[in-house]
């Protein structure tokens, strides 16, 4: 009576769980309590494997397993005995459920004769127990996985669709990613024809460096030949592709209209570190998000073309203009520099307005080249150009327009020059406005024009002879 109720008790406390570990244990802890002296284990497949300090081994049920009746047992879901002949060896019993087998609970016994018929109904029952508690835990912990799941594509879908920026709609999808599959290095990248890769700013820094183009290169091939994501739990091992020292991928396409847009690279250096439900909730986290970030990639792209001129690549005036005025109102001084290419109009004559266009070209990358990334460049029209300085003062104005026009002079082919006028605002001219610039270095510019071009002006005042140095 008192095993009967001590299995009574082994079934509430399995029963009363829903954590996999805890079944698992009161499972072992039960039968221990029953019979001290057997020896008991858990033979569990691969995806109920690594159960904390458990007495957990894998079950390998192919065909040269070291442990057939363990392997018959789970693909047949009854009993089996190794062997009982007199001599020590063991029961294996099923671990059922309604669904399914999840493993084997195999009981070493050290003497057959020991081993009733009551005995060996106890560790049935206990193992169908275990079984069926096993797969309710199981579907529990599934089922949190999923709300978790979904509640993360919520919250991602959500974010992305509040009209963030592309930058940080990308910097929000790799902060998650890195925070929901411990993952090492997210990079998202775009397909351009008829073979370039962009990587979209917000990745890791991996991704920034030169030597993971080639991995991206064959990832990328791999995944459009075969129109499908990837999972590679080794790179290594797989031999295909490599990714320096990385070991574990994942890459999922951006797909929209059926054409694929770009895609979503998942690293981490430690072999077999994604599980295949992670990969599979990348895919749905790539599925939802992907309209929402070629939208957001769409709109940047108009936006640039707005604001920016075709030919040269260099901001248009009217963006200048709201540059400058919001530089008036926030900073405390700033130097507007406008340059004109010299004999513009014979170029176009002489060589033709192919090369008029490769000359514009080279002189906006020349100041692209030579300003800071918060300056401003822009095509002012036609044959000048206009750079704007926000926080410089006339100083150091003076010497990037001196710099600008001497590097030009020597960084063109066909080689040519250009004049700069120069006019700049501080903290005593803050009722000045961008127009009142303009007109300042626009009359500065006339003046080097017509005092022999190829120099800087500053506000009419000549400052310095560029021809000379």
């Amino acid at each position: 009576m008192n095993r009967y109720k001590l299995l009574y008790q082994i079934t509430k406390k399995i029963y009363s769980s829903m954590d996999v570990n805890g079944v698992l244990r009161e499972i072992i802890s039960g039968l221990n309590g029953f019979y001290p002296s057997f020896e008991c284990q858990l033979l569990l497949s691969h995806e109920n494997g690594d159960r904390d300090d458990l007495p957990v081994v894998h079950l390998d049920y192919g065909k040269n397993t070291d442990t057939p009746m363990a392997s018959k047992a789970f693909l047949t879901g009854r009993l089996q005995f190794e062997p009982l002949n007199g001599k020590p060896g063991s029961i294996y019993a099923p671990l059922r459920g309604n669904q399914g087998v999840y493993g084997v609970l195999q009981v070493k016994v050290p003497d057959v004769s020991l081993v009733s018929d009551s005995d060996i109904e106890l560790i049935k029952l206990v193992a169908g127990t275990g079984g069926n508690a096993l797969e309710n835990a199981q579907l529990y912990e599934q089922s949190q996985r999923l709300i978790t799941d979904l509640q993360l594509i919520n919250k991602i879908s959500h974010k992305l669709n509040s009209n963030l920026c592309l930058s940080d709609s990308i910097r929000f999808m790799v902060k998650q990613i890195i925070c929901s599959f411990d993952a090492e290095e997210v990079g998202f990248i775009l397909f351009r024809p008829p073979a370039e890769l962009k990587i979209l700013e917000g990745s890791t820094p991996y991704f920034q460096q030169s030597g993971s183009r080639p991995f991206l290169k064959a990832a990328s091939d791999r995944m459009i030949k075969d129109r499908e994501a990837l999972f590679i739990g080794d790179l290594f091992a797989s031999g295909e592709i490599s990714a320096s020292f990385f070991h574990s991928f994942m890459g999922v396409p951006m797909i929209q209209n059926g054409e694929f847009q770009g895609m979503v690279v998942v690293l981490h250096r430690n072999s077999y570190q994604f599980s295949f439900d992670e990969f599979k909730l990348l895919q749905s986290l790539v599925h939802h998000s992907t309209l929402a970030l070629t939208n957001s990639i769409l709109h940047e792209e108009l936006q640039r073309m707005v604001i920016t001129d075709y030919l040269t690549g260099l901001h248009v005036r009217h963006y200048l203009d709201e540059q400058i005025e919001f530089s008036i109102g926030r900073d405390g001084c700033g130097s507007f520099i406008l340059l004109d290419i010299d004999d513009f109009k014979a170029i176009n004559d002489t060589y033709g307005h192919q090369v008029g266009d490769r000359i514009l070209v080279q002189v906006a990358e020349i100041i692209r080249q030579n300003v800071r990334k918060v300056d401003v460049a822009a095509r002012w029209g036609g044959e000048e150009l206009a750079v704007y300085l926000p926080g410089v003062e006339r100083e150091r104005g003076l010497l990037v327009a001196q710099r600008l026009v001497e590097r030009i002079g020597r960084g063109t082919r066909p080689e040519i020059t250009a004049s700069c006028g120069i006019s700049y605002w501080d903290a005593e001219m803050k009722n000045d406005t961008a127009e009142m610039l303009f007109a300042r270095a626009d009359r500065a510019l006339y003046t080097a024009k017509g005092s022999g071009k190829n120099q800087v002006i500053h506000e009419g005042k000549k400052q310095t002879d560029i021809s000379v140095l």
